[in-house]
């Protein structure tokens, strides 16, 4: 069991894994990414993860150096050599190496590198009994520019969105815009639950648009779950009967508190139970697996 980095193409050990201090991806966050996680030592979703990291660097015009099929083969290669039972998986490209300045023009190639981990997933725990979660109001980067919704590495926000969320000793922030609507977590997408309808942001909000979040919206059509997609205000978000969050490494992760305050019964409900139970069926469904990874 190991870490393996990847980096244009050629597989490394951690502590030989360097980029030039020069790469934009460094000097600017300019650059986007993918974190993708396996089930039975297989990555999930990896075409729609890809996919979707090609139209994120097309949002912020950076050209990807090689094609979703090369890119694809590394990473199953990257998996393959770290030997994990389960792992975590991030791509990223960068623009690449330049003058100094934010000039793009001056890039020389895009690069390219896939990081491979352990997988850590939550406890059990954390899906019987719920987590706590703060808000945090801020302005996105990339709202009200050409780059809304994509997966740029520049995670400022995020990283002191979750600095406060942990000094609250709570374990995800719910980020709240100028106008006080939630329209989505600092590493996820946010979900409710509401006299039997599950409401949920549209992308229009300018949110990523989730894998882990299309799968849930999938398990709710299978379930015959009515669904509104509008986003939350701060003041009634802890009006909701349920409230729960997504993303590739916690699937859902039922929500119990916010800012202190009870969510619905303050204990994970049924239709958030229902939801995690059909998509980890549709999982193992369509990867193969014999039954639920847990």
């Amino acid at each position: 069991m190991s870490q393996k980095v990847m980096i244009d193409g050629n597989l490394l050990e951690p502590a030989q894994a360097t980029i030039s201090v020069f790469d934009r991806g460094f000097l600017y966050g300019d650059s986007v990414f993918e974190t993708i996680r396996t089930y039975g030592g297989v990555p999930f979703e990896i075409g729609r993860h890809l996919q979707r990291l090609e139209w994120s660097a097309g949002r912020v015009f950076i050209p990807l150096p090689v094609s979703l099929d090369v890119l694809q083969a590394e990473v199953r290669a990257s998996v393959a050599a770290a030997q994990n039972p389960e792992s975590y998986i991030r791509v990223m490209v960068t623009r690449g190496r330049g003058a100094m300045g934010l000039d793009p023009s001056t890039t020389e190639h895009s690069a390219r590198v896939i990081i491979v981990d352990r997988l850590e997933p939550p406890p059990p725990e954390a899906y019987e009994q719920g987590i706590t979660t703060i808000t945090f109001k801020t302005q996105r980067f990339g709202d009200a520019t050409a780059a809304a919704g994509a997966k740029v590495a520049n995670y400022l926000v995020a990283v002191l969105a979750m600095r406060e969320a942990h000094a609250a000793k709570a374990s995800e922030a719910l980020i709240t815009d100028h106008t006080g609507r939630i329209v989505e977590g600092s590493t996820s997408n946010v979900f409710a639950v509401q006299a039997g309808e599950l409401v949920t942001p549209p992308e229009s909000a300018g949110i990523l648009p989730g894998i882990t979040r299309r799968r849930v919206l999938e398990a709710a059509r299978d379930l015959a779950i009515p669904v509104r997609y509008t986003a939350f205000d701060q003041a009634s978000l802890c009006d909701h009967d349920e409230l729960f969050v997504s993303s590739s490494i916690r699937e859902l992760l039922p929500v119990v508190r916010v800012d202190d305050r009870p969510v619905g019964g303050g204990l994970p409900g049924p239709m958030t139970r229902a939801l995690l139970q059909k998509f980890r069926e549709n999982v193992a469904r369509d990867m193969g697996l014999a039954g639920s990874h847990r």
